[in-house]
């Protein structure tokens, strides 16, 4: 397809600012556009900006790390770490809120990291709180961490490429030289364009003792050394072996992490100590007080943030009687207490995004580190080749030194000063100048003795070195002995305990639900009461808001479910156990707070729906009726709000709950009635169908309210009964007119 150009002329009519400007408009193919456009910044991002590299760092921490190095903040003082998201800037050109985000993470304060890269000084925040912010990078200060020695002792030995920055004015690293497998130890996580990628964090020590097994065995059993994931905040990993195998063979899969407790008896509370990597405080806080609110729990009389300097603490406070280990089981099932955690090992090999299971990344790793090696050795033997040369110069010069300085004073000219060296000595004039260099005062036989001895050893070194470097044997016991000194140096205890399965899965005892008769009453503005017969029958007059009247009256049970319809196209599931027993002198719970409604959310109807066996009919404002199996909104889990419960297509007029097949009657704007059994519909199990045509209407007319036969007026049914659909129905009678109040069925 060729590129057109569309030509429009602006007159100053239009724009009385601009007079006889011409602009053109370029019409390009969309899949040009996506190519030329679309995809380079796809490979950015994959590529520099999302995905770690096998040395665990994404390109924004290794361009952090490294501007810290060359600021001397290895081994310095702590600098503030607003100079240093400056600095960074050179190398980094993405605004310093996220070079500042960037270091935070990394920071000792902050706490992602099992082993941080940069030691804080400051409020950090922390990684285990959504509100405890972290403070401005003018009032923190900061330095490289002394682990960060195994990720730079060997930059300087050209073990790996540098690239030009963003402006082509310094160079850095393209990769950091990690002395251990940092990609398996630092947790990380990234969004690119059409891929992501999210690592768990190792125990170092293990993943040490992992990477030596893997480099003299390759079929050796990683789960004999490395145990599972570890993470900062410690917790309980719920293990099971084929989860873990999963993760380890594939580099996909998840796991459940959930926190730690105690009970105190003294003060009847329990205290948390340990929460999943996942989650955060408030996460946890905000569920437990929804779940107090809808009933779902009880034993719980107050629970509060206690997190201080000492660490993280929530502390629940316990009502007289309840149980600590059943309300814990019931609280990690219920809330992020207990949560799963997800691995996608997706990491850049060679610039390409590879998904690789642990036992593989140990591979890549160790070939990468292999080549690092390898080409510092290689940089140290021609360093001690270029010295050995030069002293084998110096050595010439030994055999006659009075030569050499009536050479150099018999020289008219300074720059013939090299190659009279050259000649006299027969040397090369790299050895001349250094020859040239040396200064008066040891132009005597001990000095040169003393450089010249060093020979022998140099060469020595020389040889071992250059067996090294073609000895891949070598190479590999180099990366053992630096992997052990790492793992006896930095090596920690795990912070998160592993559990294995017959000891976790213990099933949570289900208090039996007490079931009895009661009376529902429900109103039109959501008002809910819940009275037993033995209240009702000592009651007087059922209290109601002023305005509003009932909507549903019935018997049931106290077990019993319970739907409750929105008109934002929503339902919310409760029980009616989660209701408290009331009198008909107060107006009951209301609905809307009691489920946690969203603004503007109110209640259109409720029903029960039993053993989900019926059917639910909602009728709509165009006349068409939808029918939908009660047993949609069925499900094993215990969401309490499902969306999606009926079409919004067309405005609602009616809900109406149907245990078996009835005759209903729809009412119009243009006072027609028509009664209908549900058995002429057919039923759908999707519950936001459109619905079929069910109220044939005239010109502009409407349905305006639909309800079972047996609660209205209608005394003449066979009048307005159709037996196919759709009909019009007939005009309302006045002897039909009046319609039954909802009391009326007790």
């Amino acid at each position: 397809m060729a590129r057109k150009k569309k030509e429009t002329t602006t007159s100053h009519k239009e724009n009385p600012n601009v007079m006889g400007l011409r602009a053109e408009v370029l019409e390009q193919p969309i899949t040009e556009t996506l190519e030329v456009n679309y995809m380079p910044y796809a490979m950015s991002v994959i590529v520099s900006r999302a995905i770690p590299e096998i040395d665990g760092f994404k390109p924004s921490h290794r361009k952090l790390l490294y501007t810290m190095y060359k600021m001397g903040l290895l081994s310095g003082g702590r600098t503030k770490s607003a100079n240093i998201v400056g600095q960074t800037m050179r190398l980094n050109p993405h605004g310093d809120s996220a070079i500042y985000e960037t270091m935070v993470r990394l920071s000792r304060g902050y706490e992602a990291l099992l082993h941080p890269f940069v030691d804080s000084k400051g409020n950090f925040g922390k990684a285990y709180s959504r509100d405890m912010a972290y403070a401005a990078s003018r009032y923190t200060e900061a330095k490289l961490d002394t682990f960060c020695q195994e990720l730079f002792r060997d930059i300087d030995c050209d073990t790996v490429d540098f690239v030009d920055n963003y402006d082509s004015t310094m160079k850095e690293p393209s990769l950091l030289p990690t002395t251990f497998p940092n990609v398996l130890v630092a947790a990380n996580d990234g969004i690119a364009v059409g891929m992501a990628s999210k690592t768990c964090g190792f125990n170092l020590r293990e993943v040490c003792n992992a990477a030596i097994a893997r480099i003299k065995d390759p079929t050796c059993d990683l789960k004999e050394y490395l145990l599972a994931p570890d993470f900062p905040t410690g917790g309980e990993l719920l293990y099971n072996e084929d989860e873990i195998n999963t993760i380890y063979e594939t580099g996909r899969g998840s796991f459940r992490v959930r926190g730690k407790w105690r009970y105190v008896k003294e003060g009847n509370l329990i205290e948390i100590y340990e929460i999943p990597y996942s989650t955060t405080t408030e996460q946890i806080i905000e569920k437990v007080a929804d779940l107090i609110k809808v009933g779902k729990i009880k034993e719980i009389s107050d629970m509060r943030d206690e997190t201080d300097l000492s660490g993280l603490k929530l502390t629940i406070d316990l009502k007289r009687g309840a149980d600590p280990d059943k309300l814990m089981a019931k609280l990690m099932k219920m809330t992020t207490l207990m949560d799963s955690f997800s691995c996608n090992f997706n990491i850049l090999i060679g610039g390409f995004p590879k998904v690789m299971g642990v036992g593989e990344l140990l591979e890549e790793w160790t070939a990468w580190r292999t080549e690092c090696v390898r080409r510092r050795v290689y940089f140290n033997l021609n360093k001690k080749k270029e010295k050995l040369h030069l002293l084998l110069g110096l050595q010439k010069i030994l055999l006659d030194i009075d030569k050499a300085i009536r050479i150099i004073r018999e020289t008219e000219l300074e720059e013939d000063v090299v190659p009279n060296l050259m000649i006299g000595f027969g040397i090369d004039e790299v050895q001349a100048n250094y020859i040239a260099e040396i200064k008066l005062r040891n132009i005597n036989r001990e000095y040169i003795l003393k450089r010249t001895n060093e020979t022998e050893e140099l060469q020595d070194e020389i040889a071992e070195l250059e067996d090294t470097v073609n000895s891949p044997r070598k190479i590999r016991n180099i990366i053992v002995k630096e992997l052990e000194s790492v793992a006896k140096k930095y090596g920690k205890d795990r912070k998160t305990t592993i559990v294995y399965d017959h000891v976790a899965e213990v099933e949570e005892e289900t208090e039996p639900v007490p079931d009895y008769p009661v009376n529902l009453f429900v109103t039109r503005d959501g008002y809910l009461k819940k009275i037993t017969p033995q209240s009702l029958r000592m009651s007087g007059e059922q209290k109601l808001k002023e305005g509003d009247v009932l909507q549903l009256v019935t018997q049931t049970t106290n077990a019993s479910e319970l739907l409750v319809f929105t008109n934002q196209a929503q339902v919310y599931k409760t029980s009616l156990n989660e209701f408290e027993d009331t009198k008909a002198s107060v107006l009951g719970d209301y609905l809307p707070t009691k489920l946690g409604f969203g603004e503007g959310e109110t209640v259109v109807s409720v029903c029960l729906p039993g053993d989900y066996s019926g059917h639910v009919l909602f009728v709509f404002e165009n006349g068409k009726t939808a029918k939908v199996a009660l047993s949609a909104y069925d499900t094993k889990s215990n969401r309490r709000k499902l969306t999606g419960a009926y079409s919004d297509k067309c405005p609602l007029k009616g809900i109406i709950c149907l245990p078996q097949e009835q005759d209903v009657a729809i009412f119009t704007s243009d006072g027609r009635a028509l009664v209908v059994n549900t058995a002429l519909m057919t039923a759908k199990t999707t519950r936001t169908t459109i619905g079929v045509a069910t109220v044939s209407l005239k010109k502009n007319a409407v349905v305006e309210r639909a309800c079972l036969l047996s609660d209205t007026g209608i005394e003449n049914v066979t009048r307005y009964r159709s037996r196919k659909i759709p009909a019009a129905g007939m005009i309302l009678r006045d002897e039909d007119l009046a319609e039954k109040k909802p009391a009326d069925s007790l």
